[in-house]
């Protein structure tokens, strides 16, 4: 993928707060999507489809209803369960993930292979950016090995200041 030059398929930096070409960050996380679903047989339908768009057309999460609203100003329906039922199988495939902590969501910033997100979310802006994180090799791995827990899942989300922010912070 190009969507920044320090970028590999397997250890992609974090994506959000660099500067990058969007319009193929989003074509090529839209193909990524498209194969990914057509290779396990899933139905990635047209309201899916636009809904991981919405998602990718800023790197930053979005709400349910503010999701709804760009989904009815496309002409697709403007009931709830449009958005959640879209959002819902975008997050159980790996496709897009929920920010706990605003309670919205944003598309995967490495469609092609699973791994366990970390956020990096600025206070000020909101912009988010995903890069990888290995809980399970870690202090939270070595004390869940240790009392005989097997870790299932885990949110990792670190709240701070982006660089576009930097400035306005320090004010």
């Amino acid at each position: 993928m190009t969507r920044d030059s320090n970028a590999n398929d397997t250890d992609e930096g974090p994506l959000g707060f660099t500067h990058h070409d969007h319009d193929a960050c989003v074509s090529e996380t839209l193909s990524a999507a498209e194969a990914r679903c057509a290779a396990q047989g899933l139905r990635f339908t047209p309201v899916r489809r636009k809904v991981l768009e919405i998602l990718l057309q800023e790197h930053r999460a979005l709400g349910a209803y503010t999701i709804l609203d760009r989904l009815r100003e496309g002409g697709f329906g403007s009931q709830p369960p449009v958005a959640y039922r879209a959002l819902d199988f975008l997050v159980a495939n790996g496709l897009a993930h929920k920010i706990e902590r605003l309670n919205a969501f944003i598309a995967c910033a490495h469609p092609s292979h699973s791994h366990t997100p970390a956020f990096m979310i600025c206070r000020l802006c909101d912009a988010v950016a995903e890069t990888q994180s290995s809980p399970a090799r870690g202090a939270l791995g070595d004390a869940a090995r240790a009392t005989g827990f097997r870790i299932e899942r885990t949110v990792v989300e670190a709240e701070g200041v982006c660089p576009a922010c930097i400035d306005k912070a320090d004010a």
